[in-house]
């Protein structure tokens, strides 16, 4: 409560601070981000959820028809990052040491490795985690949210400010429905409660059912985009 004490001013100073310092990061980005036409994805999730492996699939999919480019934020290693490159994709690592989150100051210093004029979609893996990385804005012009069945379908009630915030909402491993107990049914109506403006998707990156709808609505984003001149 502000003004009860100094130090609980002073952490809503440094939190505000933070916040406004990441706003013109932000701001920044987008504007490089529409300079350059670049279709820039924040994709965000818990982990486990299957980020690096959709990003594979889809990067597999959609480098027939466009240049993708990836940033992949983590904590320690580049064992996502190897992955991603593996399938032939330009990849850079963001190690975030112990910050749970990206922030847009981290994305701009991906750039040096990342050529933005030669890039039409740039998918932002954010680190894993469905609190933190819901404050920052990235200067992304799509925010996704990636869900799995083996999660449970109370995630959209339990972090409902990374879902309200989200353009789409992707439930991966269906596959995987017939064999556990997730309520699909349920989950939809928590997400229509939570977040009704998102479009959603339901795939397996395993077998890689439904995901085609997933990157059609991915190459729409860009055309839309490219409108927008």
């Amino acid at each position: 409560m502000k003004g009860d004490n100094a130090m609980g001013a002073k952490v809503i100073t440094i939190e505000q601070n933070i916040l406004k310092k990441n706003e013109i990061a932000a701001r920044e980005n987008r504007e490089l981000f529409r300079k350059h036409s670049v279709l820039a994805v924040n994709l965000l999730s818990s982990p486990g959820s299957g980020k690096t492996t959709l990003l594979v699939k889809t990067a597999d999919y959609l480098k027939k028809n466009l240049s993708v480019a990836v940033a992949v934020g983590d904590l320690q290693t580049e064992v996502d990052a190897e992955r991603i490159h593996q399938a032939g994709v330009p990849v850079v690592q963001i190690n975030t040491g112990t910050a749970c989150h990206l922030d847009a100051a981290m994305v701009q210093k991906s750039f040096s490795h990342i050529e933005l004029e030669k890039t039409d979609i740039l998918f932002i893996e954010n680190v894993g985690n469905l609190v933190c990385p819901a404050t920052f804005d990235l200067g992304e012009y799509r925010k996704v949210v990636l869900l799995s069945t083996a999660e449970g379908e109370e995630k959209p009630l339990k972090y409902p400010p990374i879902f309200q915030t989200a353009d789409c909402i992707c439930i991966n491993k269906i596959d995987l429905l017939p064999f556990i107990d997730f309520n699909i049914v349920k989950c939809r109506e928590n997400l229509h409660k939570t977040c009704p403006q998102a479009l959603t998707f339901e795939f397996s990156c395993k077998t890689g059912d439904g995901l085609q709808n997933w990157c059609d609505w991915l190459m729409h984003q860009w055309k839309v985009l490219q409108d927008e001149g």
